[in-house]
C-alpha cells in the first residue's frame, strides 16, 4: 500500500487540471482586432435653436470615381473626408475688414435658400438636386468685403481650390450647401459644407469646404 500516497497525489494534481480548464476563458475586446468603430458625433446646441444635427454615417461601400452613389443618385468625385460637425469651422479671410471662423451651427443659423440645380461635370456626368444653405453674399456682408477685392478662392479640407469672380460670388444660386433634398448633406457629397455654383462647371463645386478667401 505504500503505492497510495502517489496515486492520491495523481488524483489531486488531475482534479486540479480539470478545475483549471473549465474555467471561463476571458473575451478579447474587439478594438484588439482593428480600429474602434468611430461613433457619429454630433453638434453643440443651435444659437437660434434649431434641432440638433448629428454626423450622416459613412457609406458601407464607396463608388468609384464618377460612378453613381446609390443612396442619391448622384454621382462620386473626389476622396471621402471625415469631418467633425462640432470641431469644424469655416474660416473667412483675406481681403474683409473682418475675419470669420463660423461654426456648422452658426452656419446653419444665417438666412437660408434652397434651389434645384444641375452639376455638370462636362464629359462625364450631370446630375440634378435640390440643395439647401447659406448664400455666399450673406457669409460676405458679414466678413465686409475690402474695396477693390475682384476674385473668391474656395479651398476644401485636402487643400483643393477653385476660384470664382467676385460678380458671380454675389449672384442668386451661388452658396454654400449643408444639405441634400431637405436633409443633412451626406458625406460622399461634401458634409459639412459644399459650394453650390449656378452654371459653373462641376470642379468648381467645392466640397468638404473650409475657408473662403477674399482676393
Amino acid at each position: 500500500m505504500k503505492s497510495c500516497p502517489v496515486i492520491l497525489r495523481c488524483l489531486i494534481l488531475l482534479v486540479v487540471a480539470v478545475l483549471a480548464a473549465c474555467q471561463p476563458i476571458e473575451s478579447t475586446p474587439a478594438a484588439a482586432f482593428g480600429p474602434p468603430v468611430t461613433q457619429a458625433s454630433a453638434t453643440p446646441a443651435s444659437p437660434c435653436g434649431l434641432p440638433t444635427v448629428q454626423a450622416p454615417p459613412q457609406p458601407e461601400v464607396t463608388p468609384a470615381l464618377y460612378q453613381q452613389d446609390p443612396a442619391t443618385g448622384l454621382h462620386v468625385t473626389g476622396v471621402l473626408h471625415d469631418i467633425d460637425p462640432a470641431a469644424y469651422r469655416l474660416k473667412v479671410t483675406g481681403a474683409v475688414t473682418q475675419e470669420l471662423s463660423l461654426s456648422y451651427e452658426e452656419l446653419r443659423c444665417l438666412p437660408k435658400v434652397a434651389t434645384k440645380e444641375t452639376l455638370d461635370c462636362p464629359g462625364f456626368f450631370t446630375d440634378v438636386a435640390t440643395w439647401g444653405g447659406v448664400p455666399l453674399s450673406e457669409i460676405l456682408k458679414l466678413a465686409g468685403v475690402k474695396s477693390g477685392a475682384t476674385e473668391i478662392r474656395l479651398i476644401a479640407d485636402d487643400g483643393y481650390t477653385a476660384q470664382i469672380t467676385m460678380e458671380e460670388a454675389l449672384q442668386d444660386g451661388y452658396y454654400l450647401a449643408y444639405e441634400l433634398e431637405g436633409q443633412t448633406l451626406p458625406q460622399l457629397h461634401g458634409f459639412p459644407l459644399r459650394a453650390v455654383l449656378r452654371g459653373q462647371p462641376g470642379f468648381k463645386w467645392v466640397k468638404w469646404l473650409v475657408e473662403v478667401q477674399v482676393h
